[in-house]
């Protein structure tokens, strides 16, 4: 059992104590945190006539924030000062990433947009992994290739800028996450990261939104943020305790081929036979991460 203020609940094996360093447990936990973050985008695409990308972004983002602030209230005083910076470093990449995908899914296919946005982890495999990682890294790209079909043309710039912009914040928050998560046990750190995103999200585009709320809007922003960003970004946070970054930034690898797929479901985007190629070259870049991925044991937080 944990007790933080005035809430008790039964933690989860890996929330605190050591944790098993098991790669085919780590990539379970990322490919939960996957499904979870393509359908909270699915979900979000409903909102844009209503308060626009920007405002899911925002609404998402600031209802994350209260919830963790509420359940696990963060004291400041009990990081690292090099550890809170981190935690708050981390906030703002998540920030840029969210509201820069909210901006690329209202222009481009969603399998599109995240394909583009893979290039952030693809960049974090191919320049610290080592050995197969790197291999694995250089078929994603092939298979990113394949979803984008840049031949084509057609794509609207800023969409692709957006995704770009995503995609460089991606990296930052893998770095950063595994670190945060290698130094602050159980979700302490996204107690601090996910407020200061909300801060950032609301001086970027708070007081634009806000005369178009509603309160169904606002009960359907707080569904929204359990699904997105709530339970994925705990479960990446597992997951990077139990992978190197290389070989998670590979492994996400499977995201646009997640995307891809239920853009088609649930989004009717219709992908061409150039995307459904590039599908089979991301998983089976994913495999190849999982099976080669494991980290070395980390010393966990009390």
């Amino acid at each position: 059992m944990s007790t933080i203020g005035t809430w008790t609940w039964t933690v989860p094996v890996g929330f605190a104590g050591p944790v098993p360093t098991s790669s085919r447990t780590g990539a379970t936990l990322a490919v939960a945190a996957m499904l979870c973050v393509q359908l909270g985008l699915a979900a979000s695409v409903g909102l844009f006539d209503r308060i626009g990308p920007e405002g899911a972004a925002w609404l998402r983002l600031t209802w994350a924030g209260v919830l963790l602030l509420v359940v696990v209230r963060p004291r400041p005083s009990s990081f690292r000062p090099g550890t809170f910076a981190a935690c708050c470093g981390l906030g703002v990449v998540t920030a840029g990433m969210t509201m820069f995908f909210m901006q690329a899914a209202a222009r481009l296919p969603l399998g599109t947009a995240s394909a583009l946005e893979f290039l952030g982890p693809l960049t974090v495999a191919v320049t610290r992994g080592r050995g197969g990682n790197r291999v694995w890294a250089v078929l994603a790209a092939l298979g990113v290739v394949l979803l984008t079909e840049p031949w084509r043309g057609g794509a609207d710039p800023a969409g692709v800028g957006y995704a770009l912009a995503a995609a460089a914040c991606w990296a930052g928050y893998i770095l950063l996450t595994q670190r945060v998560g290698d130094e602050v046990a159980g979700v302490r750190g996204l107690a601090v990261s996910m407020p200061v995103a909300g801060i950032v999200a609301t001086l970027a585009y708070g007081p634009s939104v806000v005369a178009h709320l509603t309160w169904p809007l606002l009960f359907i922003g707080l569904g929204l943020a359990v699904l997105l960003p709530v339970v994925p970004f705990a479960l990446e946070m597992l997951a990077l305790r139990r992978l190197t970054a290389p070989a998670f930034g590979t492994l996400m690898s499977l995201e646009p081929a997640l995307a891809l797929t239920i853009g088609l479901v649930v989004l009717h985007q219709v992908p061409s036979a150039g995307a459904a190629a590039g599908v089979v070259l991301v998983v089976a870049a994913g495999i190849g991460a999982e099976r080669t991925g494991t980290r070395e044991p980390v010393e966990q937080p009390a």
